[in-house]
Protein backbone atom coordinates (compact mmCIF):
# COMPACT_ATOMS: atom_id res chain seq x y z
CA UNK A 1 0.00 0.00 0.00
CA UNK A 2 2.91 2.29 0.63
CA UNK A 3 4.48 1.68 -2.81
CA UNK A 4 0.94 2.77 -4.31
CA UNK A 5 0.78 6.00 -2.16
CA UNK A 6 4.52 6.35 -3.21
CA UNK A 7 3.48 6.11 -6.82
CA UNK A 8 0.63 8.36 -6.78
CA UNK A 9 2.33 11.40 -5.45
CA UNK A 10 5.44 10.44 -7.79
CA UNK A 11 3.20 10.97 -10.17
CA UNK A 12 1.05 13.81 -9.42
CA UNK A 13 4.05 15.75 -8.98
CA UNK A 14 4.90 15.52 -12.67
CA UNK A 15 4.04 16.56 -16.00
CA UNK A 16 0.65 14.97 -17.66
CA UNK A 17 3.63 13.97 -20.34
CA UNK A 18 6.01 12.35 -17.57
CA UNK A 19 3.22 11.36 -16.04
CA UNK A 20 2.16 8.71 -19.01
CA UNK A 21 5.43 8.10 -19.79
CA UNK A 22 5.50 6.81 -16.03
CA UNK A 23 2.36 5.19 -16.46
CA UNK A 24 3.18 3.37 -20.08
CA UNK A 25 6.30 2.49 -18.48
CA UNK A 26 4.91 0.68 -15.49
CA UNK A 27 2.01 -0.89 -17.79
CA UNK A 28 4.20 -2.64 -20.01
CA UNK A 29 6.41 -4.46 -17.03
CA UNK A 30 2.72 -5.48 -15.61
CA UNK A 31 2.08 -6.52 -19.82
CA UNK A 32 5.56 -8.91 -20.28
CA UNK A 33 4.54 -10.83 -17.63
CA UNK A 34 0.81 -11.48 -19.23
CA UNK A 35 2.07 -11.82 -22.85
CA UNK A 36 5.57 -14.24 -21.13
CA UNK A 37 2.57 -16.57 -19.27
CA UNK A 38 -0.91 -16.19 -21.40
CA UNK A 39 0.98 -15.90 -24.78
CA UNK A 40 4.03 -18.62 -24.77
CA UNK A 41 5.75 -17.94 -28.38
CA UNK A 42 4.63 -14.66 -28.77
CA UNK A 43 7.66 -12.41 -28.87
CA UNK A 44 7.56 -10.07 -26.17
CA UNK A 45 8.90 -6.74 -27.32
CA UNK A 46 6.63 -6.27 -30.22
CA UNK A 47 3.47 -7.72 -28.46
CA UNK A 48 4.24 -4.81 -25.58
CA UNK A 49 4.38 -2.13 -27.59
CA UNK A 50 1.23 -3.56 -29.91
CA UNK A 51 -0.75 -3.65 -26.80
CA UNK A 52 0.11 -0.52 -25.17
CA UNK A 53 -0.12 1.56 -28.42
CA UNK A 54 -3.67 0.42 -28.69
CA UNK A 55 -4.82 0.56 -24.54
CA UNK A 56 -7.12 3.41 -23.50
CA UNK A 57 -5.77 5.81 -20.42
CA UNK A 58 -8.25 3.71 -18.62
CA UNK A 59 -5.79 0.43 -19.10
CA UNK A 60 -3.12 2.03 -19.25
CA UNK A 61 -3.54 3.15 -15.82
CA UNK A 62 -5.57 0.35 -14.38
CA UNK A 63 -2.09 -1.96 -15.75
CA UNK A 64 0.34 1.03 -14.37
CA UNK A 65 -1.36 0.23 -10.63
CA UNK A 66 -0.92 -3.81 -11.25
CA UNK A 67 2.55 -3.37 -11.75
CA UNK A 68 3.10 -2.97 -8.18
CA UNK A 69 0.74 -5.77 -6.95
CA UNK A 70 1.46 -8.03 -9.66
CA UNK A 71 -0.82 -9.64 -12.25
CA UNK A 72 -3.99 -10.56 -11.51
CA UNK A 73 -7.53 -11.98 -13.31
CA UNK A 74 -8.21 -8.65 -13.76
CA UNK A 75 -4.97 -7.87 -15.41
CA UNK A 76 -5.14 -10.77 -17.93
CA UNK A 77 -8.78 -9.55 -18.95
CA UNK A 78 -7.52 -5.95 -19.65
CA UNK A 79 -4.55 -7.43 -21.55
CA UNK A 80 -6.72 -10.14 -23.37
CA UNK A 81 -9.43 -6.99 -24.45
CA UNK A 82 -6.37 -5.06 -25.52
CA UNK A 83 -5.35 -7.92 -27.28
CA UNK A 84 -8.62 -9.26 -29.57
CA UNK A 85 -8.81 -5.10 -31.18
CA UNK A 86 -8.49 -5.09 -34.27
CA UNK A 87 -6.04 -2.44 -34.43
CA UNK A 88 -3.88 -4.55 -32.15
CA UNK A 89 -4.48 -7.43 -34.13
CA UNK A 90 -3.23 -5.62 -37.06
CA UNK A 91 -0.34 -4.60 -35.26
CA UNK A 92 1.02 -7.69 -33.71
CA UNK A 93 0.50 -9.45 -37.37
CA UNK A 94 2.54 -6.53 -39.29
CA UNK A 95 4.82 -6.52 -35.79
CA UNK A 96 4.89 -9.93 -34.07
CA UNK A 97 4.87 -11.76 -37.02
CA UNK A 98 8.13 -10.91 -38.73
CA UNK A 99 9.67 -11.22 -35.07
CA UNK A 100 8.84 -14.97 -35.00
CA UNK A 101 10.05 -15.43 -38.74
CA UNK A 102 13.84 -14.40 -37.48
Amino acid sequence: MRIALGLVLVLAACSVQTQDQIARQAAKSTVARVVADKYPGLPVEPALDCVIDNASSTQIYALAADSVTGPTASTVEVVSDIVSKPETLTCLAAEGLPALIR
